[in-house]
């Protein structure tokens, strides 16, 4: 789906919810926790706040439950890898975490905060890529990088460029790893004493808060590049930090796929031609090809089989 009018609209959108009123909109108002802790489809536009127009960036107070950050980190702490920076598909010391990639509609937490993300951006959830979960450790960071992007199979197969990123705080962070944008023009504003490192003195930084959310776009409203959406990741100085990101691109990205019967040759992520090529086959076997117990997510790309 083409999201030109979506975009629009939802930037419009963005730029007067701050000051809607919960009487005067229906979708405000988010309803509490389910005894799973799962928040409903719905969005408070009351919690989110402008950070930044150049880059536009928004930050929302609570946009997870505590029980779905736990869940998300549940879903992703026994399947980590090394960390791969964007369209290069290779390890890096530019980006030292470790993360995975959950499937779309894993579950009913997963599909539920998937459909409120499109609730709040107003872009199409078959644009978007899967959840990826991201975990930092002591010392590891992302280097300031863009979302955007040039390669040619993303442009051509995958959707065109990333016009958004939902980037999700599953943990708070003892000290360090705020994520920065060192371009951007509201400038440095927020305090720099107390528990704020050295990094985050580099541009304008946001402090990890469990359950909070940021979006910012890595376009202008025209399509072009935003060279302002330049952000990274702090390094972690003391605990660890839990995220979780959602790409969304300027075209469709998924096609959803059945899942497969034992030992069917299909990949069941449109991500399975990436990792595959970032080397994850042979090292996360258990995920992309499976074992005797577990029909693995990306058999085709492994070319473990024949279609």
């Amino acid at each position: 789906m083409d999201t030109r009018c979506f975009l629009a609209f939802s930037l419009t959108f963005l730029l007067i919810s701050p000051h809607l009123s919960r009487a005067s909109i229906r979708i405000s108002g988010q309803k509490k926790p389910t005894k799973k802790g799962v928040f409903s489809v719905v969005f408070d536009p009351t919690r989110v706040i402008p950070l930044s127009w150049s880059p536009r960036v928004f930050t929302y107070k609570g946009f997870l439950s505590h029980e779905e950050c736990d869940h998300l980190i549940d879903l992703g702490k026994d399947k980590l890898v090394r960390s791969v920076v964007g369209d290069n598909s290779t390890e890096s010391e530019i980006r030292t975490s470790s993360g995975m990639f959950l499937v779309k509609h894993q579950d009913e937490v997963v599909a539920d905060i998937e459909a409120r993300i499109a609730a709040w951006t107003f872009l199409p959830e078959e644009n978007a890529e899967s959840i990826q979960i991201l975990r930092y450790q002591h010392g590891q960071k992302y280097e300031p990088h863009f979302d955007f992007f040039y390669d040619k199979v993303y442009h051509e197969e995958l959707g065109g460029h990333r016009v958004a990123t939902v980037l999700m705080y599953l943990s708070d962070v003892e000290s360090g790893g705020e994520t920065f944008f060192p371009s951007s023009q509201a400038g440095i504003t927020q305090g720099r004493h107390g528990s704020w490192s050295e990094c985050a003195k580099r541009g304008y930084a946001v402090k990890p808060r469990k359950g909070d959310a940021l979006l910012f776009f890595n376009l202008h409203l025209n399509g072009t590049t935003d060279v302002y959406s330049l952000h990274g990741s702090c390094p972690v100085i003391k605990g660890e930090k839990w995220s979780a990101t959602k790409w969304i691109h300027a075209r469709t990205f998924h096609k959803p796929k059945r899942h497969s019967a034992k030992g069917e040759c299909v990949d069941k992520s449109e991500s399975c031609p990436m990792w595959a090529k970032a080397g994850e086959c042979e090292k996360n076997p258990e995920y992309m090809l499976g074992s005797e117990k577990y029909n693995g997510y990306c058999r085709k790309s492994c070319k473990v089989c024949s279609s």
